[in-house]
């Protein structure tokens, strides 16, 4: 999971798609949590991942529209910490 997020917090789309996998059935040790599994998807989607667009697309139709909205602000402020970090490491 640790090995997800680092690869993830990299921008890797891949690890972003699994970590939403991951959130959406319950497994590698965490509970199911689809706005977690959304969260992901939509980072996921955002590096470029078509089967994350759609996967989100599912989670999404299991989901209020509150739950949504608390998973897209979750993602945006996720990619705005990423951002500030490969921005730091520029400097």
């Amino acid at each position: 999971m640790n090995d997800f997020l680092a690869r993830a917090a990299r921008g890797d789309g891949d690890a972003a798609y699994d970590l939403g996998i991951c959130y959406q059935t319950g497994t590698a040790g965490v509970a199911i949590d689809l706005i977690e599994a959304h969260k992901w998807f939509n980072l996921a989607a955002i590096a470029g991942m078509e089967a994350a667009q759609f996967a989100r697309a599912e989670v999404a139709s299991a989901m209020s529209a509150r739950q949504i909205a608390a998973a897209q602000a979750a993602a945006r402020s996720a990619a705005r910490g990423w951002m500030a970090q490969t921005e730091q490491r520029a400097a």
